[in-house]
């Protein structure tokens, strides 16, 4: 077996995970198969944000840069170039947040620790003070629309969903070969102990800028993939706060695993959606739900089954 082929315990739980999501439209209300495609969203700007996190040690508080980046670029082609193909909203999310993560990148891998968090932070709220100040070309605080179609729910919960887990799968796959490959064991070397992958050959600053330019790509893709879900883009995706989520739910389903933050994603997606449905006070339900999941759960919700899971036993 290849060091990026998926071990058997992976294939014999997705194949049907997998079946039940494609299955998941037509058994569900319309309504669940919107709010699920939010999390598989969600769920691809995890694992970019985890590439930083759970592989390199990295933590960043301005994520919410590129997503907003990939987000605002769909906005503007279909405002500016009067574009409305989901290829050319996938190809100018990618570039546009590859673009602004590769020059952010050059600034903020000199650093680690809590002067990379501060600065990825700082950056992403200079992005959010242009958003929300040239009105005339992102809208202010007013946003921009993208327009999904004429049967916008009926599109969302079908078509558009199926495109949307195909993409999910796609950049599982592909994240899931980064993270295995030669290139991801380095980054976890630069993780455990900088000084001694230094020695031993790794360009740790030159790793650490292609794993923020991968990271800030994925989470543009998530960006792209977001708003025909909501149909409008505000500079509110560009704030701290958004980036603030990436890390929760991140660190909740379990940032030392590859599957955590998809499944940290997802939840955290429907914890949020049922708190605000149901109380005005769901910042507060939410926030007592969440701390005590922490607490109770502290490598995540995957890495505390995992730790549960007998683990098998190797033929000598």
């Amino acid at each position: 077996m290849s060091p990026t082929a998926p071990p058997r315990r992976v294939l014999a739980w997705s194949g049907p995970v997998l079946a039940a999501l494609i299955v998941l439209p037509f058994v569900v209300p319309p309504y669940q198969t919107v709010l699920l495609s939010y999390g598989l969203v969600l769920a691809i700007a995890a694992l970019g944000f985890n590439l930083l996190l759970g592989y390199t040690g990295l933590l960043s508080f301005g994520h919410s840069a590129y997503f907003g980046v990939g987000a605002y670029a769909v906005a503007f082609i279909v405002k500016y170039l009067k574009l409305e193909s989901m290829e050319a909203f996938l190809l100018g999310g990618i570039l546009a947040s590859g673009a602004v993560a590769a020059i952010f990148g050059l600034l903020c891998v000199r650093y680690t620790k809590i002067f990379f968090g501060i600065l990825t932070m700082a950056l992403s709220q200079v992005l959010w003070s242009l958003a929300f100040k040239f009105f005339w070309v992102t809208g202010g605080s007013d946003g921009l629309r993208v327009r999904a179609g004429n049967d916008k729910f009926e599109f969302l919960s079908h078509r558009y969903y199926f495109y949307v887990l195909a993409i999910f799968v796609v950049a599982v796959a592909v994240m899931w070969v980064i993270v295995h490959s030669p290139f991801g064991r380095a980054l976890q070397a630069i993780r455990d102990n900088e000084t001694r992958a230094e020695f031993v050959g790794v360009q740790v600053w030159h790793y650490r800028w292609v794993a923020f330019l991968i990271s800030g790509m994925f989470t543009g893709l998530a960006g792209a993939l977001w708003v025909p879900l909501n149909g409008l883009t505000t500079p509110d995706i560009l704030h701290w706060t958004f980036s603030g989520k990436m890390v929760f739910f991140t660190v909740l389903g379990g940032f030392q695993t590859f599957f955590g933050p998809i499944v940290g994603a997802i939840i955290f997606n429907y914890l949020e959606t049922y708190a605000v449905g149901h109380t005005v006070y769901w910042q507060m339900v939410l926030g007592i739900v969440l701390v005590v999941l922490v607490l109770a759960l502290p490598a995540g919700i995957v890495g505390t089954v995992r730790r549960l899971l007998p683990r098998p036993v190797r033929a000598v």
